[in-house]
């Protein structure tokens, strides 16, 4: 049989995937339509990436896909990943990403 935390990490591996895709999901099919709303313009896109590439620098993917598993997180995680949520949901439903 399977190792309980060989079991463990495939499972966490799915519902981090299974999180990611969603949120891909609920960009692509807002079409501009919901999350943020349509940006500014291509220099909000870029900032907002470079917000997200900094978050992502410092590890707040993780804490998003622990807070997605139902981890409990310190007030200052949960904050950083929900600006993380609310960044990512912006610039996905601006469709920065097709562009």
């Amino acid at each position: 049989m399977f190792n309980i935390s060989r079991t463990t990490t495939v499972r966490g591996l799915l519902v981090s995937a299974a999180a990611v895709g969603v949120m891909l999901l609920v960009g692509c099919a807002t079409d501009g339509q919901g999350g943020g709303g349509p940006m500014k313009s291509a220099e909000s896109c870029r900032a907002t990436k470079e917000q997200l590439n900094k978050l992502d620098a410092r590890g707040v993917q993780a804490l998003v896909e622990a807070q997605t598993r139902g981890k409990k997180l310190s007030a200052s995680q949960k904050a950083d990943a929900d600006n993380y949520n609310r960044l990512l949901n912006d610039y996905l439903g601006a469709r920065c990403h097709v562009a």
